[in-house]
């Protein structure tokens, strides 16, 4: 593939390539923050020139967002792990929402999710229809049988629209003073799980 450098390892494939580039991105951003993380500073990671990155993304915000993107499938792995055992719906989306606010602020790499235009989950584009469709994929793989519960498989993205749009609100407009967990919860369970309960799903 004509690599140079890479500290004496070129990738073996362009699949390898690009991963390593994302794991020198983190290792980045670990140090620098996000903002202050440059090609630069990637190449260097590496012991490869800007032209060998540009090979294989054409800016840095191309891999911030891969660098986001993995971080959010791993963050959706734990998140159903966390909920297994909850088969009640208004239990599993209110104490998933709440493990959501609790764990996204204070880790760096799934902050970045919400400082994405375009990402994909909990960023500023959260309520595109790409974004919802990537919740109710979400709420699919939660361990609650939505059909016995009243919830229609087409009617999973209005869920997740909704589920969206709090997420984004409580993640980045938090209130004042802040709410802790208990706090958050509370509200959740009193405006939110309602709807989800048994005969709240559809008006009559």
């Amino acid at each position: 593939m004509g690599h140079h450098g890479w500290r004496g390892r070129p990738p073996a494939s362009e699949a390898e390539a690009r991963q390593r580039i994302v794991d020198a991105t983190v290792r980045c951003i670990d140090r620098h923050g996000v903002v202050k993380t440059t090609l630069s500073d990637v190449a260097n990671e590496l012991g490869v020139t800007r032209q060998t990155v540009y090979r294989h993304f054409g800016r840095i915000s191309d891999i911030i967002g891969e660098v986001a993107a993995q971080g959010a499938e791993s963050f959706v792995d734990r998140l159903i792990a966390h909920l297994q055992g909850i088969g009640d719906p208004a239990d599993a989306v209110v104490e998933g929402m709440v493990f959501c606010v609790r764990t996204i602020p204070n880790e760096p790499r799934l902050s970045l999710l919400l400082q994405l235009e375009d990402s994909a989950a909990f960023g500023r584009g959260a309520t595109t229809a790409e974004a919802i469709a990537y919740g109710a994929e979400m709420l699919k793989r939660f361990p609650v049988d939505w059909a016995a519960a009243g919830v229609a498989e087409d009617e999973l993205d209005g869920l997740a629209e909704i589920v969206m749009r709090l997420l984004t609100s409580l993640l980045q407009h938090p209130s004042e003073p802040p709410r802790d967990e208990a706090e958050v919860r509370a509200v959740l369970y009193r405006w939110l799980a309602p709807a989800l309960r048994a005969g709240g799903l559809r008006p009559e």
